[in-house]
């Protein structure tokens, strides 16, 4: 199975997509390139920023949650407007937001990053209702964040280490122990980069240079993987109306002479529903 190509504007590093479910609507980053991308119906839509953003949640029919590389933001949709929630290692100029999705109970979870990659120069946070929480320090490239259908387990991976971790989550979605090793892809020499889960409990995994997208079964075994064009895939998430169209960002980054291929959005129909995106609760 391939993916096919659904918007061509190319993106240095396309990332963060997000289906929401209230509007009918697809965004997504190219954090190089700072910018939020959209469509609405056949029109294309873009906002610039003078800062790296990378992922968002939806709030409410016309606001989101963006992530950038010095705080969390209220963004109004219509207008472009941005509202400054809370800071995101705003004194630390060596980093930027990376990964982040909502999470069940109405959190929402942002990795940070290196600029440079820099080792361990990252880490994981929750916010939740006001307060921005760090859960795990010490990160190179947050990604892979993502939660099972009954709210139970969140995954998330250090993409250096080659593998995807699970934790369980107590009634009010933190963390209640030590991540635990959901799926070792060090033995394929594959390297994990944005996740999402579908209806099934299945984890879909954006495998950066391997131009795929693989599915791996709730118990960490593999089942299948589509193909895509782009070879950096960097992050999928489901949408459309029955929530049965799976998209993929794709990345330009580092490779020399991209062609058309490279940086653009993809869709595939995989033959499962994906979950409908939670709610941010701020």
């Amino acid at each position: 199975m391939s993916a096919t190509l659904c918007d061509p504007r190319p993106c240095e590093l396309g990332e963060g997509p997000l289906w929401h479910p209230l509007r009918g609507q697809l965004f997504w980053f190219d954090i190089i390139g700072r910018k939020l991308l959209s469509m609405q119906g056949d029109t294309p839509l873009e906002w610039s920023f003078d800062e790296y953003h990378s992922a968002a949640g939806w709030v409410d029919e016309n606001t989101l949650l963006l992530a950038s590389e010095t705080a969390l933001w209220r963004f109004d949709i219509a207008t472009g407007s941005r509202e400054k929630l809370i800071a995101l290692e705003a004194e630390n100029t060596l980093t930027r937001s990376n990964d982040g999705r909502a999470d069940p109970r109405g959190g929402f979870w942002i990795g940070t990053m290196g600029k440079e990659a820099q080792p361990g120069a990252g880490a994981i946070y929750r916010y939740w209702r006001g307060e921005l929480r760090q859960l795990w320090g010490s990160i190179s490239i947050s990604n892979a964040i993502c939660f099972a259908p009954d709210g139970g387990t969140a995954y998330f991976a250090d993409t250096p280490t080659q593998k995807i971790m699970k934790v369980a989550l107590d009634d009010a979605g933190w963390p209640a122990g030590a991540p635990e090793l959901f799926t070792d892809l060090a033995p394929e020499g594959l390297f994990p980069d944005g996740a999402v889960v579908d209806a099934e409990g299945g984890l879909w995994n954006a495998q950066w240079g391997a131009g795929r997208v693989a599915r791996y079964r709730p118990d960490g075994s593999f089942d299948r993987a589509v193909a895509v064009k782009g070879r950096h895939s960097s992050c999928p998430a489901f949408g459309g109306a029955d929530l049965s169209t799976l998209y993929v960002t794709t990345a330009r980054e580092g490779i020399d002479s991209p062609d058309a291929a490279q940086g653009v959005l993809y869709e595939v129909r995989p033959g499962v529903a994906g979950q409908r995106e939670h709610k941010v609760i701020l």
